[in-house]
């Protein structure tokens, strides 16, 4: 009996430490994203930002923004601005100034330069400096206030601090130029009231890595040497106190601050004033971490060493692993990671609590060649950027999270659909992440990733295989069970992003059509018999190749048997007969009457439906298309009228742009989501023909969502502002006629069902439920308990029942939410808050327990 109580609990242990080893499980996407460096230039620094781009700065200063996937959208040489001595200049190191939007560039010329992050421009720069910064590091300590610091070969470390940072930098742009770029030396910046100079001599040997934690505020800097590889110390030194009484005195009653002269000769701080490490053979890299209260080494000697950043006397853990020296690290603190990267281009990830290396690519995996000359991580985008002999990102996989709320995705949902053969939705995330959830329960069915950056999605007419259109170009048909890619279809030559899809039949025809950046309509013929892999597009209409859209396609709409709608950002609407490919009509969505004299409007077309009923007595033909318009509004066409403009809906209280249309097969009920968050319902059959606009007509609205239901963002290329749909419409608003349900996504992160009326339902969420023992109280009620923290948690399993047992149900309840509080005291707080004020979770329980 205790034998098997023992083996049962060891069975149960190495269950959870199973579980929790897969949660922590992490895997980069091989190969990684390569470009070749085509100069051979070596990169001094390499800067991701959060919009998913970074920048990367030349050792010939060569500055280059790429794009998410790693190609070039803007290069700029920042040192040909007229130098006589052109070829001498070169760039020791680099930052990114994100704050201020300022690029920061230390030179060989002794200088420290300045560029306007969005042209590139030079700003100003400090010249006429003691040594060359070999390592370049800033921070910002309050609003408008930066502390910049910079190595030297000399072991000292320079710290410059800059309030009013803003002005300070203008009223340097003003002054003479020095090979073009405005320059103020070292030492009249320093006359300034708002700059503090101080330098300290910290190591014997150069200075290989420095950089500020506020979370210490102290100054972190290491060399190669092994007495003080890495050292922690104070910014400015401690003032004696008669001599801050003096300098406050005369600040206050002299009327101005005494500023002392210049002096390059370095200070060496009080032992009381720094910690100060001794490592065997030195340090390259180190990072910090307050989270963790952690700081991490590497060398020369290959190992990665874990210390308490306030005791210097023995490193709490070594991490062995690297055959060669260790050249970056950085430490994730909300994943509790390390990321290490050593000179033969091998890339590992250590779990911190549990000390050991969770996973390790090597320079064939990854495709990585040549001398590693810059590294950054960005814990946003958790992405590693290797400069070596080419451009490398390695992107993870599965990145586990934990939120404070139960959320469907762990980033921006992109767009989801219903199947109704399955009884299934599905939903794909900005990375890339491909969900299945069941319908009736909510709970996680199966995920699966490494899909190409998905922008839109549709199912075949069977709801069996799933279609999705991405940033690539390429359109991929899955069997969403079990993850695996049947078809690519691709186009010859240069792809550009897909922004819409569908799926549809043309007498006894199938077909895959798509629209997007390149400006046509992409036709593929879906073909069971067709067993290739990678499938080209049928050839392109005459009348769309001569007449069509000018401007991105953003959106697709059917009709059957034969009518296509496709909608684009500048407006304009073109009907086509999918038969003979030839364009019926084509008209522009007009702009408000109110803003009939305004400039600057968006009148993009980013969703569009057909209306096809005998209810719909004043449209000819009973066939009319919705399109969404400029401010808030929807436009409603004849179609077979040539296009004629029927007349205009106010769909959107806020003015928000409207994101998607869906409607009701059966019914006139016409459902709209825009940019805010907000449904809105709309009855077409009260549309008066007569009345060209009509505001205030929904029946009722709701906010779905804090974010926008899947809308478009705005982003800067090439010096010019533009609209990006990558974002699309598709999908994010389904409404499930069957159990009179509506279904929406959003940029919140989130998946969720609404009724026809507005009440919320639930929410996709695969939450972690903790397994109890029935040993710990009454089996019936520990079967009733888990049941009851399943249905809390997947969402909307049960509806609710009527009214008149709800006070049967309160004594049951009350038990209930003590017992929930006894024994889930795990469960999400604002889940059981949620519970707890709702009718609901008093009818759950009456369900549950009163049987």
């Amino acid at each position: 009996m205790k034998g098997d109580l023992c083996a049962y609990m060891l069975q149960e242990s190495r269950a959870r430490e199973d579980t929790a080893r897969r949660r922590k499980q992490t895997a980069f996407a091989l190969p990684a994203t390569l470009h070749v460096l085509v100069h051979g230039v070596p990169v001094v620094g390499v800067h991701p930002i959060h919009d998913s781009t970074a920048v990367t700065v030349g050792e010939d200063g060569v500055i280059c923004c790429w794009s998410s996937e790693l190609k070039p959208q803007k290069t700029k040489d920042a040192f040909d601005g007229g130098s006589l001595n052109r070829k001498s200049k070169w760039a020791s190191c680099c930052t990114l100034m994100t704050e201020c939007n300022k690029l920061m560039i230390g030179t060989g010329d002794r200088e420290i330069q300045f560029y306007d992050l969005s042209t590139l421009d030079p700003y100003c720069q400090i010249n006429a400096l003691e040594t060359i910064p070999l390592t370049l590091s800033h921070s910002c300590l309050s609003l408008d206030k930066y502390c910049i610091l910079y190595g030297d070969a000399e072991g000292c470390v320079t710290v410059i601090l800059i309030s009013c940072f803003g002005d300070t930098l203008r009223l340097w742009n003003k002054l003479p130029k020095i090979a073009g770029v405005p320059s103020v030396p070292m030492d009249r910046a320093v006359i300034s009231p708002n700059v503090t100079f101080v330098r300290w001599k910290v190591h014997q040997d150069w200075v290989t890595h420095v950089k500020y934690y506020a979370d210490f505020q102290a100054v972190v800097s290491s060399s190669n040497e092994e007495s003080s590889s890495v050292v922690l110390g104070r910014v400015l030194p401690l003032t004696d106190p008669e001599q801050r009484l003096t300098e406050i005195w005369e600040a206050c009653y002299g009327g101005k601050i005494k500023k002392v002269q210049l002096t390059w000769t370095p200070q060496l701080r009080a032992s009381h004033d720094q910690t100060a490490f001794s490592i065997n053979k030195g340090v390259k890299t180190f990072d910090l971490c307050g989270k963790h209260s952690l700081l991490v080494t590497g060398g020369l000697d290959s190992l990665v060493r874990m210390w308490n950043p306030h005791f210097s006397g023995k490193p709490a853990g070594i991490l062995r692993g690297h055959q060669a020296p260790v050249s970056y690290l950085c430490i994730s603190s909300e994943d509790s990671q390390i990321f290490s990267v050593s000179v033969d281009n091998a890339v590992k990830v250590w779990d911190i609590q549990e000390q050991h290396c969770l996973l390790t690519v090597d320079s064939k995996e990854s495709g990585i060649r040549g001398d590693i000359t810059a590294c950054s991580y960005s814990s946003s985008m958790k992405s590693l950027y290797v400069a070596a002999d080419n451009m490398a990102v390695l992107s993870q996989k599965t990145r586990p999270r934990r939120r404070g709320r139960l959320v469907s995705h762990e980033e921006p949902v992109k767009c989801c659909g219903y199947c109704e053969e399955f009884r299934q939705v599905v939903s794909c995330s900005e990375e890339s992440v491909v969900r299945v959830w069941d319908f009736d329960t909510g709970r996680l069915v199966f995920e699966f990733g490494s899909t190409h950056a998905v922008t839109c999605m549709t199912f075949d007419l069977s709801g069996r295989r799933l279609i999705t259109g991405g940033r690539d170009g390429c359109l991929r048909i899955w069997n969403y069970s079990n993850g695996q890619c049947l078809k690519t279809l691709k186009k010859e030559g240069e792809c550009r992003a897909v922004l819409d899809c569908i799926f549809l039949r043309v007498h006894s025809n199938f077909y895959v059509m798509s629209v997007g950046q390149d400006r046509n309509v992409s036709i593929y013929s879906d073909v069971p018999a067709d067993f290739r892999h990678v499938q080209k597009p049928k050839p392109s209409w005459q009348d769309d190749q001569k007449k069509g859209h000018k401007e991105e396609i953003l959106c697709v709409a059917h009709c059957p048997p034969s009518l296509l709608a496709t909608g684009s950002c500048d407006g304009e609407v073109i009907v086509w007969d999918v038969v003979s490919g030839r364009m019926q009509c084509r008209f522009t969505s007009p702009p408000p009457d109110e803003q009939q004299h305004t400039d600057g409007i968006d009148a993009s077309v980013t969703s569009a439906i057909f209306l096809k009923s005998s209810e719909l007595q004043q449209f000819s033909m009973a066939t009319a298309l919705v399109t969404s318009g400029a401010m808030g509004y929807i436009n409603l066409w004849s179609v077979h009228s040539g296009g004629e403009h029927v007349g205009a809906l106010k769909a959107s209280r806020t003015q928000g742009k409207i994101t998607k249309l869906a409607k009701t097969e059966k019914t006139s009920r016409l459902y709209a989501a825009d940019q805010m968050g907000y449904i809105y319902i709309h009855d077409i059959k009260k549309f008066a023909p007569s009345q060209k606009s009509q505001k205030d007509s929904a029946e009722n609205f709701w906010r779905a969502h804090t974010s926008r239901v899947t809308g478009y963002v705005t982003y800067t290329s090439h010096q010019k502002r533009t609209r990006s749909f990558i974002s699309s419409f598709p999908s994010s608003l389904q409404v499930v006629a069957d159990d009179q349900v509506v279904l929406t996504s959003s940029t919140d992160c989130s998946v969720r069902l609404w009724s026809d009326r507005g009440e919320f339902i639930g929410e996709c969420a695969d939450a972690q439920l903790v397994s109890m023992s029935p040993n710990s109280m009454n089996q019936r009620k520990a079967h009733a308990l888990r049941a009851l923290r399943a249905t809390l948690t997947a969402g909307w399993s049960l509806r609710m029942l009527s009214d008149r047992r709800l006070l049967g149900a309160k004594v049951a309840g009350c038990w209930i939410l003590l017992s929930l509080r006894k024994y889930a005291p795990d469960l999400d707080l604002p889940v059981r808050a949620a519970a707890r004020n709702s009718k609901q979770f008093v009818l759950l329980c009456c369900a549950r327990f009163c049987v």
